[in-house]
C-alpha cells in the first residue's frame, strides 16, 4: 500500500491515503440554470459496499470551473462527485445559496471532463435511487455498476446536455419521459437560482417525504422525489407556474430546460424504452447473474405478425439496455420458435424457454448459442403449446404444457431423464384427473412446493417437488396467470378475469373452445383488453403458505386492469404488469413487510398511483422483472390487439407486435438475480 498526495489546482489542497499507483485528472464545471456556479465545494468520492472514500475536494472558480488531481480509486468502486453551495451566475447580486446540491455519478472510470448540473443530478439520482442515503452512495458492486452504467442514457456527462437514449426516436416523441426529466431540472434550477423570494423554502417543503425529514438542498430533495415518486406530484408540478409564469403576450414559460410538462404527471418516474436484438412482442423475461435481461419473443421483427403463428426468437440486453443479440433476428436455432410466458435462467446463466410454434423446450448458453437440438426437445411430438418454465434451486427444470394439461420435469436439466406428468388420456379438459386445467405458470416456495396457475380454472395447484402426484388445489380468481412467492412464503396470484360472473362466463367459453381442440387465446385476450373499460377488471389472490387466503385477498381495482405477471422486490412489495390498453401502468402493492409500507398503508394497499406507474411507451404488458439495481423492466407484448388478430388495414399489419422493453429506473428494492426460488436481496 502506498500513500499518495492529492492536490486540487485552485484554492485548497487535501492529503489522503489511497490504494493506487496511477494518477488521474478530473476537470469540469458546475452549473445551475445553464450558468456557472461559483464558490461551490466540489468533492470526489469512490463508492462501494461500505462508506464512500473521499478522494479530493476543492472550490469552483469564477467560471464555475474546477480541476482535481489525485490517485485512482480502489478497484470495483464507482466514482461520483458532489457539489455543495455557491452562487449561480444566472442571476446577479445574490449571496451564496446553501441549498445548492448537485451530483454526477461517473462510473468505474474518470472521464477527462465533466459538467455537474441539474441534468447530471437527476440522471444520477434516479438510476442510483436505491443506493442513496441522502447524498451518500453505497451498495453492492453489481448494483452500483448497473446504476452507474445507465446514467449516460439520460445525460451526456461531458456537456451536461441530454444523453443519447432519452432523445432517440423511441423516447423523445413517443413518451413523456423527456418532459418529466426537463421539468424536474427546471424545478431544481428554480431553487438554485432563487427564482422567487421563497423558491428555496417552497421547493424543499413540497418534496418533504411522508414521515421523513425536510431535505436540506436540491440533491437530497431529488433523492426524496425519486424514492417517493408517487407522493403529491401535483403539488410539486404547481411550482412550475410559480417559478416560471408565462409572461404577458407570450406562449412559453421562460424555463432554462425544454421541453416541460403541460400538466402534472401521475408520478415522477423516468422510464426509458429499448429495442433491437431481434426483439418483437417480448413475452417472459428474466435477469441473469450479471444484470443482463433475456426476453422471449412471440413474433419476428418486420413480419405481419398475428396470434395464429408465434415464430419469434430470443433477445438479450445489457444492463444499460443495449442489445447483445443480433440486431434483427435475435438468437436463433435450437428449436426456438415463438416464446410466450415461458423463459428461465438457470444457475449457470443458461437460458431455457418454451415455445408455441415448435411446441418444444429449448436451451441456450449465456452467449446465445443453442444447446438444444434443431427442433428443440418435444419428446417425439408429445408436447403441445408450451408456457411456464422454471429452474429450481437444486438444478431441476420444470415446464408446463398449457394445451395438453401436462407437466414436464427435467431432473438436473437433463432431457434424457424427462418425465411427462398428468397426461390427460381422455382428451376432455373437464375430466382432467391431474388438477391441472391449462397450466400456465409456476413458482417454487421455501418448502420445495411448486405452485401452478391454471388459465382455464379458478384455482391454483400445489404439489411437493419430490412427489408431483400429491396435488392440492386452492381457490383463486378466474384464469390464473403469473404468480410470485415472497420472502415469507405468501403466494401472490394474478387472476386475469377477476372474480366476477363475467369472468366465469368468459372462462366457460374458453373451455368449450379448448374441448373442441380450438385455441381459446383470442377470447381471453379480447376479454383482457375489455377490462380497461372500467366495467370489468382482474384481481389478485394472496395465499398464505398453508394455502388459506390472506386478509387482504382478493384485491381488486388499484390499477389491476388485467394483471398478468407478479414479481416481489427486496422489500417484499409486489409488482404487477397489465395486459390491457394504453392507460394501464405497472402496479406496486404493499407486501408482507410492514417496515416497507408507506405511512398509513397496509398489506395489499397500492403504493403506485391509481392507474399504476405509466409512461415509457407502455403497451399491452406481459412480464416485469427487477434487477440488482432496483430497475423494473417491463415487456410490451402486443401493441394493437386488432392487428394481432388480423383485423386492421394493410399499412397497420405489422403493429400487432409490441414495441420494446421499458425500464423504470430505481423504483424497486433490488433483488438477487437470476430469480431461482423465492425472492432474495442481493
Amino acid at each position: 500500500m502506498t500513500s499518495r498526495r492529492l492536490f486540487l489546482i485552485g484554492t485548497t489542497a487535501l492529503l489522503l491515503s489511497v490504494t493506487s499507483a496511477t494518477a488521474s485528472i478530473l476537470s469540469g464545471t458546475v452549473q445551475g440554470a445553464n450558468a456557472p456556479i461559483t464558490g461551490s465545494t466540489v468533492t470526489l468520492y469512490a463508492a462501494s459496499t461500505g462508506a464512500p472514500t473521499q478522494l479530493a475536494q476543492g472550490i469552483t472558480d469564477d467560471q464555475g470551473a474546477f480541476n482535481l488531481t489525485g490517485a485512482d480509486a480502489p478497484a470495483d468502486t464507482v466514482y461520483y462527485i458532489v457539489a455543495h453551495g455557491g452562487t449561480s451566475k444566472a442571476v446577479t447580486h445574490q449571496p451564496s445559496n446553501a441549498a445548492i446540491g448537485l451530483m454526477a455519478v461517473l462510473g468505474p472510470h474518470l472521464p477527462p471532463k465533466i459538467t455537474v448540473n441539474e441534468f447530471t443530478t437527476i440522471a444520477s439520482v434516479w438510476t442510483c435511487a436505491q443506493f442513496l442515503n441522502g447524498e451518500v452512495l453505497s451498495g453492492p458492486k453489481l448494483g452500483l455498476r448497473i446504476a452507474a452504467g445507465n446514467v449516460s442514457n439520460f445525460v451526456d456527462l461531458e456537456t451536461g446536455g441530454y444523453g443519447e437514449t432519452i432523445q432517440d426516436a423511441l423516447n423523445s416523441g413517443q413518451t413523456p419521459t423527456m418532459a418529466n426529466f426537463a421539468t424536474l431540472a427546471d424545478l431544481l434550477a428554480g431553487c438554485i437560482t432563487r427564482v422567487t423570494r421563497d423558491s428555496v423554502a417552497d421547493f424543499l417543503s413540497t418534496v418533504r417525504p411522508p414521515g421523513g425529514d425536510m431535505p436540506t438542498n436540491t440533491l437530497t430533495a431529488a433523492v426524496a422525489i425519486a424514492r417517493h415518486p408517487w407522493y403529491q406530484p401535483k403539488q410539486l408540478f404547481a411550482l412550475l407556474d410559480e417559478f416560471y409564469p408565462v409572461p404577458a403576450g407570450k406562449h412559453l414559460r421562460p424555463v432554462p430546460f425544454m421541453p416541460y410538462l403541460t400538466w402534472a404527471p401521475s408520478a415522477w418516474v423516468l422510464p426509458l424504452k429499448f429495442t433491437g436484438g431481434g426483439l418483437s412482442a417480448p413475452g417472459k423475461m428474466m435477469v441473469d447473474s450479471e444484470g443482463n435481461l433475456w426476453a422471449g419473443d412471440n413474433f419476428i421483427v418486420g413480419a405481419q405478425n398475428q396470434d395464429a403463428l408465434w415464430a419469434g426468437n430470443l433477445s438479450k440486453f445489457a444492463p444499460n439496455g443495449k442489445p447483445l443479440s443480433p440486431m434483427t433476428t435475435g438468437f436463433t436455432g435450437g428449436g426456438v420458435e415463438g416464446i410466450g410466458f415461458g423463459l428461465a435462467v438457470d444457475r449457470h446463466d443458461n437460458c431455457w424457454a418454451t415455445t408455441y410454434g415448435s411446441q418444444a423446450i429449448v436451451e441456450f448458453d449465456k452467449n446465445g448459442i443453442p444447446l438444444s437440438p434443431p427442433g428443440g426437445w418435444n419428446f417425439g411430438g408429445k408436447l403441445g403449446l408450451m408456457q411456464g418454465i422454471i429452474a429450481t434451486p437444486n438444478g431441476d427444470i420444470w415446464a408446463l404444457d398449457v394445451q395438453n394439461f401436462q407437466l414436464v420435469h427435467l431432473p438436473q436439466g437433463d432431457p434424457s431423464k424427462a418425465e411427462i406428468l398428468f397426461v390427460n388420456k381422455t382428451g376432455d379438459p373437464l375430466k382432467n384427473p391431474g388438477h391441472l386445467l391449462s397450466p400456465f405458470f409456476m413458482a417454487i416456495d421455501q418448502k420445495d412446493q411448486i405452485w401452478v396457475t391454471n388459465a382455464a380454472a379458478d384455482w391454483v395447484s400445489r404439489f411437493p417437488a419430490s412427489d408431483p402426484r400429491k396435488v392440492q388445489t386452492f381457490k383463486t380468481g378466474y384464469s390464473g396467470s403469473g404468480l410470485a412467492v415472497d420472502s415469507q412464503g405468501n403466494v401472490w396470484v394474478c387472476n386475469r378475469l377477476g372474480n366476477s360472473a363475467r369472468g366465469a362466463e368468459v372462462l366457460l367459453h374458453m373451455l368449450v373452445i379448448a374441448k373442441e381442440k380450438g385455441n381459446p387465446d383470442p377470447v381471453l385476450t379480447r376479454a383482457c383488453a375489455e377490462n380497461e373499460s372500467g366495467w370489468y377488471g382482474g384481481s389478485v389472490t394472496v395465499l398464505r403458505p398453508d394455502g388459506s387466503q390472506a386478509p387482504c385477498s382478493p384485491i381488486y381495482g388499484k390499477g389491476l386492469y388485467c394483471p398478468w405477471a407478479a414479481v416481489v422486490d427486496g422489500d417484499d412489495n409486489v409488482w404487477f404488469s397489465n395486459f390491457s390498453g394504453a392507460k394501464a401502468g405497472i402496479v406496486e402493492l404493499c407486501g408482507a413487510n410492514p417496515k416497507a409500507w408507506p405511512v398509513g398503508k397496509k398489506m395489499g394497499d397500492p403504493i403506485s398511483p391509481a392507474g399504476g406507474y405509466v409512461g415509457g411507451g407502455l403497451q399491452m404488458q406481459i412480464d416485469l422483472d427487477i434487477d440488482p439495481a432496483g430497475n423494473v423492466w417491463v415487456s410490451n407484448n402486443w401493441q394493437d390487439i386488432n392487428a394481432a388478430l388480423g383485423q386492421v388495414p394493410e399499412p397497420l399489419s405489422t403493429t400487432g407486435a409490441g414495441q420494446g422493453v421499458v425500464c423504470f429506473y430505481g423504483l424497486a428494492k433490488p433483488v438477487r438475480t437470476p430469480l431461482i426460488g423465492p425472492v432474495q436481496q442481493p
